[in-house]
Protein backbone atom coordinates (compact mmCIF):
# COMPACT_ATOMS: atom_id res chain seq x y z
CA UNK A 1 0.00 0.00 0.00
CA UNK A 2 1.27 3.19 -0.54
CA UNK A 3 1.45 6.25 1.95
CA UNK A 4 0.31 9.30 0.05
CA UNK A 5 3.12 12.25 0.70
CA UNK A 6 0.10 13.85 2.93
CA UNK A 7 -0.47 11.27 4.86
CA UNK A 8 4.04 10.72 6.10
CA UNK A 9 4.36 14.47 6.76
CA UNK A 10 1.21 14.29 9.18
CA UNK A 11 3.04 11.09 10.75
CA UNK A 12 6.22 12.84 10.77
CA UNK A 13 5.06 15.80 13.05
CA UNK A 14 3.09 13.29 15.14
CA UNK A 15 6.38 12.07 15.55
CA UNK A 16 7.97 14.68 16.63
CA UNK A 17 4.61 16.12 19.00
CA UNK A 18 5.33 12.34 20.54
CA UNK A 19 9.20 13.38 21.13
CA UNK A 20 8.78 17.20 22.16
CA UNK A 21 6.10 15.76 24.93
CA UNK A 22 8.26 13.12 25.84
CA UNK A 23 11.14 15.34 26.52
CA UNK A 24 8.78 18.16 28.07
CA UNK A 25 7.86 15.78 30.78
CA UNK A 26 11.21 13.93 31.33
CA UNK A 27 12.27 17.74 32.15
CA UNK A 28 9.46 17.82 34.39
CA UNK A 29 10.32 14.58 35.77
CA UNK A 30 13.75 15.93 36.59
CA UNK A 31 12.91 19.19 37.59
CA UNK A 32 10.84 17.18 40.21
CA UNK A 33 13.06 14.70 41.35
CA UNK A 34 16.00 17.40 41.63
CA UNK A 35 13.50 19.22 43.90
CA UNK A 36 13.26 16.20 46.06
CA UNK A 37 16.65 15.21 45.93
CA UNK A 38 17.44 18.31 47.73
CA UNK A 39 15.26 16.91 50.93
CA UNK A 40 15.11 14.05 53.05
CA UNK A 41 13.25 11.12 51.76
CA UNK A 42 9.55 10.29 52.76
CA UNK A 43 9.26 8.45 56.16
CA UNK A 44 13.07 9.76 56.89
CA UNK A 45 13.94 10.13 60.81
CA UNK A 46 16.79 12.03 62.18
CA UNK A 47 17.21 11.03 65.99
CA UNK A 48 13.53 9.82 66.30
CA UNK A 49 12.39 13.54 64.69
CA UNK A 50 10.62 13.02 61.12
CA UNK A 51 12.43 14.89 58.72
CA UNK A 52 10.76 13.75 55.09
CA UNK A 53 10.53 16.01 52.70
CA UNK A 54 12.80 19.04 54.49
CA UNK A 55 16.07 20.43 53.67
CA UNK A 56 18.98 20.08 55.89
CA UNK A 57 18.83 23.66 57.42
CA UNK A 58 14.65 22.89 57.73
CA UNK A 59 15.68 19.78 59.22
CA UNK A 60 18.36 21.04 61.94
CA UNK A 61 15.97 23.44 63.21
CA UNK A 62 12.99 21.14 63.93
CA UNK A 63 16.09 19.00 65.69
CA UNK A 64 17.41 21.72 67.54
CA UNK A 65 13.64 22.69 68.76
CA UNK A 66 12.81 18.95 69.65
CA UNK A 67 15.95 18.37 72.14
CA UNK A 68 16.80 21.72 73.51
CA UNK A 69 12.97 22.13 74.30
CA UNK A 70 12.99 21.67 78.31
CA UNK A 71 12.25 18.35 79.96
CA UNK A 72 9.63 18.08 82.62
CA UNK A 73 11.09 16.25 85.94
CA UNK A 74 8.07 15.72 88.96
CA UNK A 75 9.52 15.12 92.27
CA UNK A 76 8.25 15.58 95.94
CA UNK A 77 4.84 16.84 94.28
CA UNK A 78 6.86 19.37 92.18
CA UNK A 79 7.10 20.06 89.01
CA UNK A 80 10.31 21.51 87.58
CA UNK A 81 11.33 22.62 83.76
CA UNK A 82 14.75 21.82 82.97
CA UNK A 83 16.63 23.65 80.24
CA UNK A 84 19.17 20.77 78.95
CA UNK A 85 21.88 23.27 78.98
CA UNK A 86 22.19 23.18 82.80
CA UNK A 87 23.22 19.54 82.56
CA UNK A 88 25.74 20.55 79.21
CA UNK A 89 23.94 18.62 76.90
CA UNK A 90 24.50 19.30 73.03
CA UNK A 91 23.88 17.33 69.99
CA UNK A 92 25.97 17.29 67.27
CA UNK A 93 23.42 17.82 64.21
CA UNK A 94 26.45 18.24 61.63
CA UNK A 95 27.44 14.64 62.18
CA UNK A 96 23.83 13.42 62.21
CA UNK A 97 23.17 15.86 58.92
CA UNK A 98 26.02 14.03 57.22
CA UNK A 99 25.05 10.57 57.85
CA UNK A 100 21.32 11.35 56.34
CA UNK A 101 22.65 13.34 53.58
CA UNK A 102 24.40 10.14 52.85
CA UNK A 103 21.31 8.42 52.68
CA UNK A 104 19.41 11.49 50.76
CA UNK A 105 22.38 11.26 47.95
CA UNK A 106 23.44 7.97 48.29
CA UNK A 107 22.75 6.21 44.99
CA UNK A 108 23.55 7.73 41.40
CA UNK A 109 21.82 10.69 39.97
CA UNK A 110 19.93 8.81 36.89
CA UNK A 111 20.08 5.11 39.08
CA UNK A 112 17.58 7.64 41.50
CA UNK A 113 16.10 9.18 38.96
CA UNK A 114 15.12 5.76 37.22
CA UNK A 115 13.83 4.47 40.57
CA UNK A 116 11.65 7.93 41.06
CA UNK A 117 10.06 7.73 37.45
CA UNK A 118 9.21 3.73 38.16
CA UNK A 119 8.11 5.25 41.69
CA UNK A 120 10.12 2.75 43.36
CA UNK A 121 10.92 4.14 47.20
CA UNK A 122 14.20 4.30 48.71
CA UNK A 123 14.62 2.35 52.41
CA UNK A 124 15.91 4.54 54.58
CA UNK A 125 17.26 4.25 57.95
CA UNK A 126 16.86 6.41 61.30
CA UNK A 127 19.68 8.17 61.81
CA UNK A 128 20.28 7.97 65.26
CA UNK A 129 21.13 10.22 68.16
CA UNK A 130 24.86 11.86 68.71
CA UNK A 131 25.08 14.14 72.03
CA UNK A 132 27.22 14.39 74.83
CA UNK A 133 26.07 14.86 78.88
CA UNK A 134 27.89 16.41 81.70
CA UNK A 135 27.08 14.03 84.21
CA UNK A 136 29.15 16.79 86.71
CA UNK A 137 26.37 19.72 85.91
CA UNK A 138 23.85 17.52 86.24
CA UNK A 139 24.70 15.86 89.49
CA UNK A 140 25.53 19.84 90.91
CA UNK A 141 21.81 20.75 89.47
CA UNK A 142 20.39 17.54 90.83
CA UNK A 143 22.27 18.07 94.80
CA UNK A 144 22.26 22.16 94.85
CA UNK A 145 18.40 22.62 93.20
CA UNK A 146 16.26 19.93 93.52
CA UNK A 147 17.76 17.52 96.50
CA UNK A 148 18.77 20.71 98.72
CA UNK A 149 15.00 22.33 98.15
CA UNK A 150 12.77 19.25 97.81
CA UNK A 151 14.67 16.49 100.53
CA UNK A 152 13.39 16.19 103.97
CA UNK A 153 15.98 15.41 106.16
CA UNK A 154 15.38 12.77 108.66
CA UNK A 155 14.82 14.16 112.69
CA UNK A 156 17.05 12.42 115.36
CA UNK A 157 15.53 11.45 118.53
CA UNK A 158 15.72 13.70 121.56
CA UNK A 159 16.20 12.97 125.18
CA UNK A 160 12.64 12.50 126.90
CA UNK A 161 12.67 14.89 129.91
CA UNK A 162 13.38 12.90 133.51
CA UNK A 163 13.57 9.26 131.55
CA UNK A 164 16.51 7.38 130.24
CA UNK A 165 14.91 7.37 127.19
CA UNK A 166 14.95 8.76 123.97
CA UNK A 167 11.83 10.30 121.77
CA UNK A 168 12.18 8.41 118.30
CA UNK A 169 13.10 10.72 115.90
CA UNK A 170 11.49 10.17 111.95
CA UNK A 171 12.74 9.12 108.63
CA UNK A 172 13.61 11.14 105.98
CA UNK A 173 13.41 11.82 102.35
CA UNK A 174 16.40 11.83 99.73
CA UNK A 175 16.64 12.20 96.27
CA UNK A 176 18.39 8.92 94.42
CA UNK A 177 20.34 11.11 92.75
CA UNK A 178 21.95 7.70 90.94
CA UNK A 179 19.18 6.85 89.38
CA UNK A 180 17.91 10.25 88.94
CA UNK A 181 21.33 10.90 86.39
CA UNK A 182 20.24 7.92 84.27
CA UNK A 183 16.63 8.43 84.39
CA UNK A 184 17.46 12.59 82.78
CA UNK A 185 19.65 11.64 80.44
CA UNK A 186 17.53 9.19 78.47
CA UNK A 187 14.84 11.62 78.51
CA UNK A 188 17.35 14.26 77.18
CA UNK A 189 18.29 11.73 74.84
CA UNK A 190 14.42 11.28 73.77
CA UNK A 191 12.34 12.97 71.08
CA UNK A 192 9.26 12.06 72.86
CA UNK A 193 9.60 11.18 76.16
CA UNK A 194 10.73 14.11 77.86
CA UNK A 195 8.67 13.65 81.47
CA UNK A 196 10.14 12.03 83.88
CA UNK A 197 9.42 11.38 87.85
CA UNK A 198 12.57 11.24 90.08
CA UNK A 199 12.55 8.58 92.79
CA UNK A 200 13.82 9.15 96.61
CA UNK A 201 15.23 6.47 99.19
CA UNK A 202 13.95 7.21 103.01
CA UNK A 203 17.02 8.03 105.49
CA UNK A 204 17.04 6.63 109.05
CA UNK A 205 17.54 8.84 111.59
CA UNK A 206 20.26 7.00 113.23
CA UNK A 207 21.55 8.42 116.49
CA UNK A 208 21.39 12.19 117.97
CA UNK A 209 24.31 13.77 118.75
CA UNK A 210 26.06 13.00 121.06
CA UNK A 211 25.36 16.55 123.05
CA UNK A 212 22.01 14.84 123.00
CA UNK A 213 23.04 12.09 125.10
CA UNK A 214 25.13 14.36 127.82
CA UNK A 215 22.25 16.15 127.98
CA UNK A 216 20.48 13.50 129.02
CA UNK A 217 22.82 11.75 131.75
CA UNK A 218 22.90 15.79 133.38
CA UNK A 219 19.08 15.34 133.81
CA UNK A 220 19.62 12.15 135.36
CA UNK A 221 22.37 13.54 138.14
CA UNK A 222 20.03 16.87 138.47
CA UNK A 223 17.10 14.22 139.42
CA UNK A 224 19.53 12.31 141.57
CA UNK A 225 19.06 13.88 145.31
CA UNK A 226 23.15 13.56 144.91
CA UNK A 227 25.12 16.61 145.17
CA UNK A 228 28.97 16.07 144.32
CA UNK A 229 30.87 15.69 141.38
CA UNK A 230 30.61 13.15 138.81
CA UNK A 231 33.52 12.45 135.82
CA UNK A 232 31.94 10.33 132.30
CA UNK A 233 33.95 9.43 129.55
CA UNK A 234 32.23 7.71 126.68
CA UNK A 235 34.26 6.32 123.65
CA UNK A 236 32.44 5.15 120.38
CA UNK A 237 34.67 1.86 119.87
CA UNK A 238 33.30 1.93 116.04
CA UNK A 239 33.95 5.28 115.23
CA UNK A 240 36.28 6.77 118.31
CA UNK A 241 34.05 9.34 118.75
CA UNK A 242 34.22 10.97 122.87
CA UNK A 243 31.94 11.95 125.07
CA UNK A 244 33.90 13.45 128.30
CA UNK A 245 32.18 15.80 130.98
CA UNK A 246 32.34 16.73 134.37
CA UNK A 247 29.88 17.76 136.62
CA UNK A 248 29.90 19.39 139.77
CA UNK A 249 26.42 18.90 141.21
CA UNK A 250 27.26 20.77 144.10
CA UNK A 251 27.14 24.04 141.95
CA UNK A 252 24.97 22.37 139.35
CA UNK A 253 27.60 23.45 136.51
CA UNK A 254 29.70 21.76 134.31
CA UNK A 255 34.01 21.48 134.76
CA UNK A 256 36.59 20.58 132.62
CA UNK A 257 36.61 16.95 132.45
CA UNK A 258 39.77 15.70 133.25
CA UNK A 259 39.54 15.42 137.26
CA UNK A 260 41.40 13.40 139.20
CA UNK A 261 39.37 11.14 141.49
CA UNK A 262 40.72 8.07 143.73
CA UNK A 263 40.72 5.30 141.25
CA UNK A 264 40.01 2.21 143.82
CA UNK A 265 39.70 -1.06 142.18
CA UNK A 266 39.67 0.09 139.04
CA UNK A 267 43.11 0.64 139.18
CA UNK A 268 43.12 -2.92 138.83
CA UNK A 269 42.77 -2.74 134.82
CA UNK A 270 45.97 -0.94 134.87
CA UNK A 271 47.96 -3.80 137.24
CA UNK A 272 45.95 -6.66 134.90
CA UNK A 273 47.53 -4.90 131.79
CA UNK A 274 51.09 -4.38 133.21
CA UNK A 275 51.30 -8.36 134.36
CA UNK A 276 51.10 -9.33 130.97
CA UNK A 277 52.97 -6.52 129.70
CA UNK A 278 56.34 -7.82 132.12
CA UNK A 279 55.35 -11.19 133.03
CA UNK A 280 53.32 -12.48 129.68
CA UNK A 281 52.00 -12.74 127.11
CA UNK A 282 51.58 -16.19 128.42
CA UNK A 283 51.28 -16.56 132.23
CA UNK A 284 51.88 -19.50 134.24
CA UNK A 285 48.98 -21.13 136.30
CA UNK A 286 49.26 -19.45 139.36
CA UNK A 287 49.39 -16.05 137.75
CA UNK A 288 46.51 -16.73 136.29
CA UNK A 289 44.94 -17.52 139.68
CA UNK A 290 45.99 -14.16 141.42
CA UNK A 291 44.42 -12.48 138.18
CA UNK A 292 41.38 -14.17 138.51
CA UNK A 293 41.35 -13.20 142.34
CA UNK A 294 41.68 -9.71 141.76
CA UNK A 295 39.05 -9.02 139.07
CA UNK A 296 36.22 -11.49 140.20
CA UNK A 297 36.92 -10.71 144.35
CA UNK A 298 38.81 -7.59 144.11
CA UNK A 299 41.23 -9.01 146.57
CA UNK A 300 44.04 -6.54 147.26
CA UNK A 301 46.47 -9.15 148.64
CA UNK A 302 46.59 -10.62 145.06
CA UNK A 303 47.04 -7.56 143.60
CA UNK A 304 50.18 -6.89 145.88
CA UNK A 305 51.29 -10.25 145.13
CA UNK A 306 50.84 -10.03 141.35
CA UNK A 307 52.69 -6.89 141.81
CA UNK A 308 55.49 -8.32 143.91
CA UNK A 309 55.87 -10.73 140.62
CA UNK A 310 56.60 -7.63 138.60
CA UNK A 311 58.89 -6.53 140.63
CA UNK A 312 59.32 -6.76 144.60
CA UNK A 313 60.07 -3.06 145.81
CA UNK A 314 59.17 -1.53 142.71
CA UNK A 315 55.60 -3.30 141.37
CA UNK A 316 53.69 -0.29 141.89
CA UNK A 317 55.71 2.07 140.44
CA UNK A 318 56.46 0.11 137.38
CA UNK A 319 52.72 -0.21 136.51
CA UNK A 320 52.87 3.41 136.64
CA UNK A 321 55.74 3.69 134.42
CA UNK A 322 53.51 1.26 131.75
CA UNK A 323 50.38 3.92 132.30
CA UNK A 324 52.57 6.82 131.51
CA UNK A 325 54.54 4.99 128.46
CA UNK A 326 50.61 4.10 127.48
CA UNK A 327 50.28 8.61 127.31
CA UNK A 328 48.26 8.38 130.48
CA UNK A 329 49.53 10.92 132.58
CA UNK A 330 46.88 10.99 135.48
CA UNK A 331 46.90 6.88 136.35
CA UNK A 332 49.46 5.89 138.81
CA UNK A 333 49.72 3.49 141.84
CA UNK A 334 51.93 5.27 144.74
CA UNK A 335 51.99 1.93 146.67
CA UNK A 336 51.14 -1.71 147.76
CA UNK A 337 47.30 -2.24 148.91
CA UNK A 338 48.26 -3.90 152.01
CA UNK A 339 47.47 -1.84 155.61
CA UNK A 340 50.44 0.48 156.09
CA UNK A 341 52.16 0.37 153.11
CA UNK A 342 54.33 3.06 152.55
CA UNK A 343 54.11 5.43 149.95
CA UNK A 344 56.77 4.82 146.97
CA UNK A 345 56.73 7.90 145.33
CA UNK A 346 54.70 11.28 145.50
CA UNK A 347 52.86 11.78 141.80
CA UNK A 348 51.74 15.25 140.63
CA UNK A 349 49.66 15.38 137.80
CA UNK A 350 47.66 17.59 135.23
CA UNK A 351 44.68 16.10 137.35
CA UNK A 352 45.78 16.34 140.81
CA UNK A 353 47.06 19.76 140.26
CA UNK A 354 43.67 21.58 139.27
CA UNK A 355 42.67 24.25 141.69
CA UNK A 356 39.30 24.99 140.62
CA UNK A 357 38.00 21.56 141.34
CA UNK A 358 38.76 18.94 144.50
CA UNK A 359 37.97 15.36 144.91
CA UNK A 360 40.57 14.45 147.82
CA UNK A 361 41.68 11.64 145.69
CA UNK A 362 43.92 9.07 147.03
CA UNK A 363 47.48 9.53 147.49
CA UNK A 364 48.22 6.02 146.41
CA UNK A 365 46.42 5.51 143.37
CA UNK A 366 44.32 7.80 141.35
CA UNK A 367 43.23 8.29 137.59
CA UNK A 368 40.82 10.33 135.19
CA UNK A 369 37.57 8.76 134.04
CA UNK A 370 39.51 9.38 129.76
CA UNK A 371 42.60 8.09 131.20
CA UNK A 372 40.75 4.51 132.15
CA UNK A 373 38.46 4.42 129.61
CA UNK A 374 41.14 4.95 126.73
CA UNK A 375 43.09 2.13 128.23
CA UNK A 376 40.17 -0.21 128.39
CA UNK A 377 39.81 1.34 124.29
CA UNK A 378 43.31 0.27 123.55
CA UNK A 379 42.58 -3.42 125.48
CA UNK A 380 39.59 -3.65 123.12
CA UNK A 381 41.15 -2.77 119.61
CA UNK A 382 44.06 -5.21 120.73
CA UNK A 383 41.50 -7.54 121.45
CA UNK A 384 39.94 -7.28 117.95
CA UNK A 385 42.42 -6.76 115.39
CA UNK A 386 45.59 -6.63 117.27
CA UNK A 387 45.79 -2.85 116.93
CA UNK A 388 45.50 0.03 119.02
CA UNK A 389 48.27 1.57 121.55
CA UNK A 390 48.89 -0.82 123.96
CA UNK A 391 50.94 -3.34 120.82
CA UNK A 392 52.49 -0.06 119.84
CA UNK A 393 53.75 0.90 122.85
CA UNK A 394 54.62 -2.80 123.89
CA UNK A 395 55.18 -4.59 120.60
CA UNK A 396 57.09 -7.65 121.97
CA UNK A 397 55.35 -8.08 125.40
CA UNK A 398 51.66 -7.64 124.30
CA UNK A 399 49.40 -9.43 121.96
CA UNK A 400 46.30 -9.73 120.35
CA UNK A 401 45.53 -13.58 122.46
CA UNK A 402 46.81 -12.24 125.71
CA UNK A 403 44.55 -9.06 125.36
CA UNK A 404 41.28 -11.23 124.72
CA UNK A 405 42.82 -13.25 127.78
CA UNK A 406 42.44 -10.02 129.93
CA UNK A 407 38.91 -9.02 128.68
CA UNK A 408 38.20 -12.68 129.56
CA UNK A 409 39.02 -12.10 132.93
CA UNK A 410 36.96 -8.64 132.78
CA UNK A 411 33.83 -10.28 132.03
CA UNK A 412 34.10 -12.33 135.06
CA UNK A 413 33.33 -9.44 137.19
CA UNK A 414 29.38 -10.13 137.89
CA UNK A 415 28.44 -7.72 140.44
CA UNK A 416 24.45 -7.10 139.00
CA UNK A 417 25.17 -3.29 140.20
CA UNK A 418 26.46 -0.18 138.74
CA UNK A 419 27.06 -0.09 134.57
CA UNK A 420 25.67 -3.74 134.99
CA UNK A 421 22.36 -3.15 136.45
CA UNK A 422 21.74 -0.73 133.83
CA UNK A 423 21.91 -3.19 130.67
CA UNK A 424 19.50 -5.67 129.76
CA UNK A 425 20.04 -9.46 130.94
CA UNK A 426 22.61 -11.10 128.78
CA UNK A 427 24.56 -8.12 127.57
CA UNK A 428 27.82 -8.41 127.43
CA UNK A 429 30.26 -6.18 130.05
CA UNK A 430 33.94 -6.61 130.95
CA UNK A 431 34.55 -4.44 133.50
CA UNK A 432 35.80 -3.06 137.10
CA UNK A 433 33.94 -1.40 139.96
CA UNK A 434 34.93 0.14 142.51
CA UNK A 435 34.54 2.14 146.07
CA UNK A 436 36.68 2.83 149.12
CA UNK A 437 35.14 3.53 152.65
CA UNK A 438 37.45 5.45 155.09
CA UNK A 439 38.55 4.71 158.14
CA UNK A 440 34.55 5.62 159.59
CA UNK A 441 33.03 3.11 157.07
CA UNK A 442 32.02 6.16 154.92
CA UNK A 443 32.41 5.28 151.52
CA UNK A 444 33.13 8.69 149.30
CA UNK A 445 34.07 7.11 146.11
CA UNK A 446 32.13 5.12 143.93
CA UNK A 447 33.35 4.37 140.10
CA UNK A 448 33.10 1.60 137.37
CA UNK A 449 34.84 1.29 134.54
CA UNK A 450 33.57 -0.65 131.53
CA UNK A 451 33.48 -2.38 128.00
CA UNK A 452 30.09 -2.87 126.73
CA UNK A 453 29.29 -5.16 124.01
CA UNK A 454 25.94 -4.25 122.16
CA UNK A 455 23.41 -5.17 118.62
CA UNK A 456 23.80 -1.28 118.07
CA UNK A 457 27.49 -0.50 118.92
CA UNK A 458 30.26 -1.28 121.18
CA UNK A 459 31.30 1.71 123.46
CA UNK A 460 33.58 1.65 126.43
CA UNK A 461 31.99 3.59 129.54
CA UNK A 462 33.49 4.82 132.58
CA UNK A 463 31.99 7.23 135.48
CA UNK A 464 33.48 7.96 138.59
CA UNK A 465 31.90 10.32 141.68
CA UNK A 466 32.63 11.55 144.46
CA UNK A 467 30.99 13.37 147.54
CA UNK A 468 32.80 15.64 150.17
CA UNK A 469 31.17 13.68 153.04
CA UNK A 470 29.51 10.76 152.39
CA UNK A 471 28.56 8.82 148.52
CA UNK A 472 25.07 7.33 149.67
CA UNK A 473 25.62 3.50 148.04
CA UNK A 474 21.45 4.97 147.37
CA UNK A 475 20.71 6.64 145.04
CA UNK A 476 23.88 7.04 143.65
CA UNK A 477 24.12 3.27 142.62
CA UNK A 478 20.99 3.55 140.89
CA UNK A 479 21.92 6.66 139.19
CA UNK A 480 24.81 5.00 137.51
CA UNK A 481 22.71 2.27 136.78
CA UNK A 482 20.27 4.80 134.79
CA UNK A 483 22.89 6.60 133.11
CA UNK A 484 24.50 3.07 131.41
CA UNK A 485 20.80 2.40 130.61
CA UNK A 486 20.59 5.55 128.82
CA UNK A 487 23.82 4.91 127.17
CA UNK A 488 22.73 1.39 126.12
CA UNK A 489 19.27 3.25 125.06
CA UNK A 490 21.08 5.69 122.77
CA UNK A 491 22.93 3.02 121.11
CA UNK A 492 19.91 0.91 120.23
CA UNK A 493 17.51 3.34 119.59
CA UNK A 494 14.22 1.87 117.67
CA UNK A 495 12.32 4.23 115.37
Amino acid sequence: MRISRDTSFLLRWVSLLFIAAAIVLTMIALTTYSRERGSYLPGMTIAGVPVGGLDPVSASQRILQTYYAPIEIQYAGAVIQLDPSVAGFQIDTESMLAAADLQRTGSSFWGGFWDFLWNRQTATADVPLISTVSEERLRAYLKDEIASRYDQPATAAVPQPGQVTFIPGSPGQELDINRAVIVIGDALKSSTNRTVGLTFQRTHPGRPPLKNLEILIKQIIDLTPFDGVAGIYLQDLQTGEEMHFGYNQNQNVSVDPDIAFTASSTIKIPILISVYKNLGPILDQSTQDLILEMITKSENPASDALMRKINEPRGPLIVSEDMKTLGLPNTFLAGYFFDGAPLLQQFDTPGNLRADIFTNPDTYNQTTPSDIGTLLADLYQCAQNGGGGLIAAFPDKINQAACQQMIDSLKRDRIGVLIEAGLPEGTQIAHKHGWISGPNGIIQNISDAAIVYTPGGNYVLTIYIYHPIQAVWEPISGMIAKISEAVYNYYNLSN
